[in-house]
């Protein structure tokens, strides 16, 4: 997950020295801002259909994300603001508050998705992985974790990008490398393929002719909650837009900004598919967990080479890739709302920086929001649901951010079509109806889908879910719009 604000954002001034950046490492920090651990399970939940699901978010989503957004970012780079400065030019500065704070408020969901991966691993260090299906376990080691992530946040922020980036490379790339290596030897060594053994009753992934049952490539859609995985899957490579700002630092953007977004595009779907693909090979498909799958896989292929100390080594590290990924965002997606608030679109309150300029009150207001996020699993028996009812709220709050995007995108083609765009869109005003067009589609789709109970999990009570996830999102949508409608009136006051 990313922010678009993280690097954009310099309190409204211009900065007219320009930094100069090259393909490789435009490429390299793209890469590291989309990839993570999170999703290899659940796309191992749906076997080799995920390769159809992967396609569909990278042509529908990846690519419309990445162009529109690299001309929003170039446009308004000197403005700062983000999503907020792209959709108020647009419209107005209410509705840009409605946009950044969805990108916020989804990234505070985020948190509890992300640590709930590494609170999982924690029972692996253990050698206790039933703890991994405990909620009460869960629910309170996410908090523990959250807060002291945010602790060393506030006492250290210098030492952000280190431990972020040494804790990328330790806890998402070693793992994921030796992942993929156990599974190539377990293949070499003619160990039995698990996907080659899905349950006949799983239609949707599997199809059994002459008796012989083998996995689909390409989803068997018996009902639309056959492919509700989709939307979750998408938001998998959100966060495209944090990088959109350094198109303008290339020497060519015009030419090296899409080589660079299409080769890292292509990596992470390469290297997350080739992770999710290892997971399915040794994995049986009952026993794929979508909060432990990685560390179940792990522990699955080394024990069968009396190799079990490896899988705490690996519980460790993914330990460390959880806390530095949630380290280093904790301050930055807030930055944000510090800009709304200095533009008079939040109460005075939420503009306190401390000693370090660090947004303290925007950080706590957002831990108590995780916290309270976090306690959904004390009170629901399935981690799994859990899991995923959070992943599904997280991505309806992002999808209607990107929905904004879309929208501002062509509105902004249309309104002010003489603005200096030092990248644009292929295709000039088509190009941007096309693109943007198509990326407003495909967000809608997998916004409505959200909403339907998945198939591939054993929902107790669909009403519930569905229930949950309208009101979770009109209220989180419907706080952003009474909070600018309280600032008018205090304002004309």
């Amino acid at each position: 997950m990313a922010d678009s604000n993280q690097n954009n954002s310099n309190n409204g001034r211009s900065t007219p020295k320009v930094s100069r950046m090259t393909v490789m490492q435009l490429i390299l920090m793209t890469t590291a801002a989309v990839m993570s651990l999170r999703g290899v399970p659940l796309m191992s939940q749906v076997e080799l259909t995920m390769f159809a699901y992967m396609a569909f978010a990278a042509i529908f989503f990846l690519v419309p994300a990445a162009l529109v957004s690299a001309e929003l970012g170039t446009t308004f780079a000197d403005k700062g603001g983000g999503v907020y400065t792209w959709v108020k030019e647009a419209y107005n500065k209410q509705v840009g508050f409605v946009a950044v704070f969805m990108q916020w408020i989804q990234n505070i969901v985020w948190y509890p998705i992300t640590i709930t991966f590494g609170s999982a691993a924690i029972a692996y260090i253990f050698d206790m992985p039933e703890l991994a299906t405990n909620g009460k376990f869960i629910g309170g080691a996410t908090i523990l974790i959250y807060w002291i992530s945010t602790w060393i946040s506030l006492k250290a922020p210098t030492k952000i990008p280190t431990l972020s980036s040494v804790g990328f490379i330790w806890g998402t790339i070693v793992p994921l490398v030796i992942l993929i290596g156990l599974a190539i030897y377990w293949m070499i060594d003619k160990n039995p393929i698990a996907y080659e053994a899905i349950p006949a009753n799983q239609t949707e992934i599997a199809q059994t002719l002459n008796g012989i049952t083998t996995p689909r490539f390409i989803p068997h859609l018996t009902n639309i909650g056959s492919i509700v995985f989709l939307s979750t899957i998408i938001l998998l490579f959100s966060g495209i837009e944090a990088l959109a700002v350094h198109a303008n630092e290339l020497d060519n953007p015009k030419t090296q900004y899409p080589k660079a977004i299409f080769i890292a595009s292509f990596l992470c779907f390469v290297v997350l598919g080739v992770g999710a693909y290892a997971v399915s090979v040794i994995l049986p498909y009952d026993k794929i967990e979508l909060d432990s799958g990685v560390m179940d896989a792990f522990k699955m292929g080394f024990a069968h080479y009396d190799l079990n100390w490896l899988t705490n080594i690996m519980a460790v590290l993914v330990v460390i890739g959880c806390a530095a990924s949630v380290i280093a965002w904790i301050s930055g997606p807030s930055k944000s709302l510090l800009y709304t608030a200095k533009d008079n679109e939040l109460p005075k309150f939420m503009a306190v920086v401390d000693k370090n300029g660090v947004q303290i009150n925007i950080i706590l207001l957002q831990g108590v929001i995780v916290t309270i996020l976090c306690s959904l699993y004390f009170f629901m028996k399935d981690v799994n649901v859990a899991f995923f009812l959070l992943s599904s709220l997280n991505a309806t709050l992002y999808l209607i951010m990107y929905v904004l995007m879309y929208l501002a995108g062509i509105k902004l083609r249309k309104s002010q079509p003489n603005l200096p765009r030092p990248f644009k869109v292929p295709g000039g005003k088509n190009g941007m109806m096309l693109f943007g067009g198509v990326g407003f589609l495909a967000v809608v789709f997998a916004l409505i889908l959200c909403f339907i109970p998945p198939a591939q999990l054993p929902i107790s009570s669909p009403t519930f879910y569905t229930v949950f996830l309208i009101v979770g999102t009109l209220v989180f949508l419907a706080i952003p719009i009474l909070i600018s409608k309280y600032m008018k009136r205090f304002d004309k006051k």
